[in-house]
């Protein structure tokens, strides 16, 4: 059986009958660093942009009106900015996947994530606006 895809950025997902699931995003993060495959990108460096979308219960959160119940999305942010701008890698494939998993170190709470990067005016040797790469994770079952 194939797992359901994650679709989290720009959908919305579906419930089962008596569940209840919300989705936090982090919208369009922009961050200047030093990612890239080649040694000027390391050198200059560029303008990384992320979206983070994390699938959770939201519940407990909305009926008590308390932070500590959900993902706090300033905290959310400042491990993308840690992420992002602490360490040089050559894909943003890798980039993504270290957003991702370290978000889901840190809020247990969070059930499935997918996280955005977008690298502008890449040095493809022509015209782009953008390359960008989407990495989706579930949690499985315990």
């Amino acid at each position: 059986m194939q797992p359901e895809p994650i679709h989290l950025a720009h959908t919305t997902i579906p419930v089962a009958p008596g569940r209840s699931r919300g989705i936090v995003r982090l919208v369009n993060a922009v961050f200047y660093a030093h990612h890239g495959v080649t040694q000027e990108e390391h050198r200059i460096g560029g303008r990384y942009e992320v979206d983070v979308a994390m699938e959770l219960n939201v519940d407990e959160a909305a009926k008590a009106d308390a932070l500590e119940k959900t993902v706090d999305y300033e905290g959310v942010y400042r491990l993308v900015r840690e992420v992002v701008t602490g360490n040089k890698f050559y894909l943003i494939e890798r980039l993504a996947y270290k957003i991702a998993h370290r978000v889901l170190e840190v809020y247990p709470i969070v059930e499935a994530i997918e996280v955005t990067v977008r690298k502008p005016n890449p040095p493809v040797g022509g015209a782009c606006d953008r390359a960008e790469v989407t990495y989706s994770y579930r949690r499985g079952k315990s």
